[in-house]
């Protein structure tokens, strides 16, 4: 089994690659969704944010409001994903385990280099997208002013740095059709060196 990291900064278009590869029937994961579900259950967190306002009217924590105030203060964002963080890995691992007779498993993972998760993988693809659309599209998607979306972007390694660090890049700049083109090539080439 060939474990792929499909990397990429906020607002790139990473589901949209995630998306492309289930339609044409790969297995592919998310951490994102990983990370959720840990916050929707995680007492730790609970724990340590007790001193701020980060739950909704339901007394479930807010992901909007944490988001507010972990990219605001960096030290409570090293808090927090000392905690997601080392969950993440759990659910990574059991993943492939369960997921081992595949060729290929794909795992859409934003902070594969941040989190240091790039141990866990065999090759890696970087969605890229020019700032400007994606600080156009985090905006809009995420219903942000342009400076707390710029602050979110801001807090990710520049996609100039993970360039160097992956195997393979899909823009994302244009059209639907010409990242599907751009899948298809990195297919191919992972088909092609996957033994």
């Amino acid at each position: 089994m060939l474990r792929v990291a499909i990397t990429g900064n906020i607002a790139s278009g990473k589901s949209v690659v995630d998306s492309i590869l289930t339609s044409k029937g790969y297995s592919v994961f998310d951490t994102d969704e990983i990370a959720h579900e840990v916050l929707a259950t995680s007492y730790k967190i609970r724990e340590a944010f007790k001193d701020f306002d980060i739950t909704n009217y339901k007394g479930e924590i807010s992901r909007e409001k944490l988001g507010k105030l972990v990219f605001t203060r960096p030290e409570l964002k090293k808090t927090l994903e000392e905690i997601i963080h080392p969950e993440i890995r759990k659910e990574l691992n059991k993943i492939f385990e369960y997921n081992s007779e595949k060729d290929f498993v794909f795992i859409g993972i934003p902070l594969l280099f941040e989190a240091h998760f790039e141990d866990m993988f065999d090759k890696s693809i970087l969605v890229m997208t020019d700032d400007e659309i994606r600080l156009e599209r985090l905006m809009k998607r995420n219903n942000l002013s342009k400076e707390d979306a710029q602050l979110r972007i801001d807090s990710q390694m520049p996609q100039e740095e993970k360039v160097k660090k992956v195997d393979y890049v899909i823009k994302n700049n244009s059209s639907l059709k010409d990242v599907e083109i751009e899948i298809e090539i990195v297919l191919n080439q992972l088909l092609n060196n996957k033994d």
